[in-house]
């Protein structure tokens, strides 16, 4: 008999068909999320989940006792309860490795268009306000040979590097819970410390995963050491950043700018501030979302999935569920 799997979201047709050859499973393929009803009496008989945005605590987990595995089309986790997850034995994956390139890609997109304003000046001219050239509005922020530091270095991270040392010759700093030496060896970069990268940065990136040390990594004290002409370019966890100390710093001109892709509540309310500032480019948490990544990424799950019920261990079981044999 095939394991029992609900998808929570629309997966292309070859990752449905992979699932289909190893699993009996359920769709939801309709705008928005399943009733929560629905979910709870369909997770009562299932052996393997693929999540939307559902939050994988001990509430879901009491409707499916005979989850197995838990797997994620994301690179993150933040909506696993990984402690109840372990008690329970249960496995969670993530997809990492596939999307690298493309949000780094996002990263750099974010950097060019606080910088350079092109979000601002894309409006302006639509608008039909442009009416004579070289404008002082026009004028904006050079990226190549401005100093990037860079909050977290992993394989996202790395990826950045090579296109900012490389591509713009920009002198790297970052900071890490660990040195990166190879990384340091072969770019160049330097590591330092967390107030001397805000003191010295032009733009900071954040590539931090959401914990409880990250949680308002960046508040009211960090803004007030960062040069009053640097940028902050935000696409880790929402709340990584302390979104009202980010606001109060922009509307006090503490900073020069910002790039969003992640934010403290998603999707964003009309009437956050954040979304009537020129000097703020916003987007909606769209770091890897190419077709080309993110089918990659749904087919990764898949994958995971299948070896989770298959006995195996999953490619890309996340460290906190690594659970000893």
């Amino acid at each position: 008999m095939k394991p029992k799997v609900l998808i929570m979201k629309p997966v292309p047709e070859d990752v449905e068909a992979f699932i289909s050859a190893h699993c009996d499973y359920e769709i939801w393929n309709e705008a928005g999320s399943m009733p929560e009803d629905m979910m709870f009496e369909k997770l009562s008989a299932v052996d393997g989940l693929m999540p939307g945005k559902e939050k994988i605590d001990g509430a879901l987990l009491d409707r499916a006792p005979n989850l197995k595995i838990v797997s994620n089309i994301s690179v993150g986790y933040d909506n696993f309860d990984t402690d109840e997850m372990k008690s329970r034995g249960i496995m969670g994956t993530n997809t990492p490795h596939v999307l690298d390139e493309t949000v780094a890609d996002t990263a750099f997109g974010l950097i060019l268009s606080a910088a350079r304003k092109f979000s601002m000046l894309d409006r302006y001219v639509k608008s039909g306000q442009w009416k004579v050239k070289n404008e002082e509005i026009f004028l904006g922020t050079d990226v190549h040979h401005a100093t990037l530091g860079i909050f977290g270095l992993g394989r996202i991270g790395e990826k950045v590097i090579r296109r900012a040392v490389r591509g713009f010759d920009m002198n790297v700093i970052y900071h890490n819970r660990s040195r990166n030496e190879a990384v340091e060896e072969e770019y160049g970069v330097e590591y330092v410390g967390k107030e001397e990268l805000l003191k010295q940065s032009d733009f900071i990136l954040t590539l931090l995963p959401l914990t409880e040390q990250t949680t308002n990594y960046i508040s009211h004290k960090e803004f007030r050491l960062m040069k009053k002409d640097a940028f902050l370019i935000h696409l880790s966890r929402g709340k990584v950043v302390d979104e009202a100390a980010l606001i109060q710093a922009l509307e006090e001109g503490r900073i020069a700018g910002a790039g969003l892709d992640v934010y403290e509540a998603e999707p964003v309310s009309p009437d956050n501030p954040l979304l009537d500032m020129d000097n703020v480019v916003t987007l909606p948490h769209v770091g890897s979302a190419t077709k080309q990544t993110r089918d990659a990424m749904a087919m990764r799950a898949a994958e995971n999935m299948v070896q989770g019920l298959k006995g195996e261990r999953p490619k890309d079981l996340v460290k906190e569920l690594d659970i000893p044999e």
